[in-house]
């Protein structure tokens, strides 16, 4: 009998990067049982009206408009590493309170909203550190190959986890199935303190040793807005976070009151509709190297942009394949349009600016997601659940356009680090809201 071959490349022999990646991806899993658990606890334990309802994700994500920038210029300042694990740490504490409050017979809507809130806070700190500091664990060459990874067994975590979470909800009931998520987060954090690599922190400048964080805030986000084609992925992808969240917004209240679902068959349309992240994860270095860095970031997007119009096109008689479809469109454009724009931002950025593009990013892009969260509310609440399905889907279908209209599209291979601004245009950070634009595109980006 042949034994099967060991997998080869230079992140297989990478330990730290292993052990990163084994913490994230139990994480991961633990992640997709929650993210099932808590809504269908405050819909169907707690009885939550939709706009109550729809707030549990407005407070899961408004900590990415309040804290996200702030977090950048902290990340950039501090170990990343230790920011990770306590990160998770603060998570897993947080997360096993609901399950205790549960079994207590005091739990109420105000109080999952509450904690939606704080563990949203430690989610900005944590994303925005391990955003940034993949590029000063491996190599810029091996970044795609690296994101490519750490997605794929988040794909493979959104197939078994809703499944796995349904099937939970169903034995012991969604508050104890949210344990098994604070167990992943201890995991996670347990595999990171095992890390041998260490970061030095970033030398400040003589004349200000103690840099203040409001300039600093400025020209992370000059970075960003500045660049063009930065500034066409922020509009992307942000655009595109507003209109699917107004249309999940009361997603699963659809599911669960139209369509009348049971939880193991909303665990089996994200979990059987994920079967395209998967494929988008293994496809996107390859999509890279054969369309080139602009093209693939371009038609993923539109992939995406298209996959909303399922949902509300779900016949009552029989939704499940049309919903699984939909998910597969949004999984595969998703998750390779994020391996490749992300692997983008990553390489273009200089090594001390990567908590705070990343911040600005996060606070531009997910700092949508409330407002769209929101807004599905309302509708809903005002209208019907479909209307806002509707308004969701029909509003995300042109969102690839600020990609496909910038200078982004004409980028073959993942270019080198932009060159840093001079001190003299450091100072015109100030002048930003007038348009000025601090970092000078390379001739890759021309």
């Amino acid at each position: 009998m042949r034994r099967p071959r060991r997998p080869t490349g230079p992140l297989w022999s990478h330990p730290d990067f292993l052990k990163m990646w084994t913490g994230q991806s139990i994480s991961e899993l633990g992640s997709q049982v929650s993210q099932l658990a808590i809504p269908w606890l405050a819909a169907v334990g707690l009885h939550a009206s939709p706009f109550a309802f729809s707030l549990l994700g407005v407070l899961g994500f408004l900590p990415f408009i309040l804290f996200a920038l702030p977090a950048g210029v902290w990340v950039d300042r501090l170990h990343r590493r230790r920011i990770l694990i306590l990160g998770d740490a603060a998570r897993a504490v947080l997360l096993a309170l609901i399950p205790i409050l549960w079994a207590a017979g005091v739990l109420r809507i105000w109080h999952l909203l509450v904690l939606q809130f704080v563990i949203g806070i430690f989610t900005v700190f944590f994303d925005v550190a391990y955003q940034s500091y993949l590029p000063a664990l491996i190599r810029r060459e091996h970044l795609v190959d690296g994101n490519s990874k750490l997605q794929l067994t988040v794909s493979i975590a959104q197939v078994g986890g809703p499944s796995l979470a349904g099937g939970l909800i169903g034995a012991i009931t969604a508050p104890y199935a949210i344990v098994a998520d604070a167990i992943s987060f201890v995991a996670s954090s347990a595999f990171m303190i095992r890390m041998e690599h260490r970061e030095s922190l970033p030398r400040h400048d003589a004349d200000d040793p103690r840099p203040k964080m409001w300039p600093q805030v400025k020209e992370g986000l000059a970075w960003v807005l500045g660049n063009r084609n930065l500034r066409a992925v922020a509009g992307c992808t942000g655009t595109s976070n507003f209109c699917t969240n107004l249309l999940f917004a009361v997603g699963l209240l659809y599911f669960v009151r139209v369509l009348h679902l049971s939880s193991i068959e909303v665990g089996a349309v994200f979990a059987v509709g994920s079967i395209g992240s998967i494929g988008g994860a293994l496809l996107a270095n390859r999509l890279q190297r054969r369309l080139g860095v602009g093209n693939t970031i371009v038609s993923t997007a539109a992939l995406f942009s298209l996959g909303g119009l399922a949902f509300p096109l779900a016949p009552r008689a029989f939704p499940l394949p049309v919903l699984m479809a939909g998910m597969a469109l949004f999984g595969f454009g998703g998750v390779a349009y994020n391996i490749v724009q992300v692997s983008y931002r990553q390489a273009i950025t200089p090594e001390r600016l990567q908590g705070r593009m990343n911040a600005a990013m996060r606070w531009v892009v997910w700092g949508t997601i409330p407002l769209g969260t929101l807004a599905g509310g309302v509708i809903a609440q005002t209208f019907s659940l479909k209307a806002s399905l509707w308004v969701g889907a029909l509003l995300g279908v042109p969102t690839f356009l600020w990609v496909l209209l910038s200078p982004l599209r004409s980028i073959v291979t993942m270019p080198e680090p932009v060159v840093e601004p001079t001190p003299a245009q450091a100072e015109l950070a100030g002048g930003l809201v007038e348009g000025a634009a601090l970092p000078q595109p390379s001739a890759a980006d021309a």
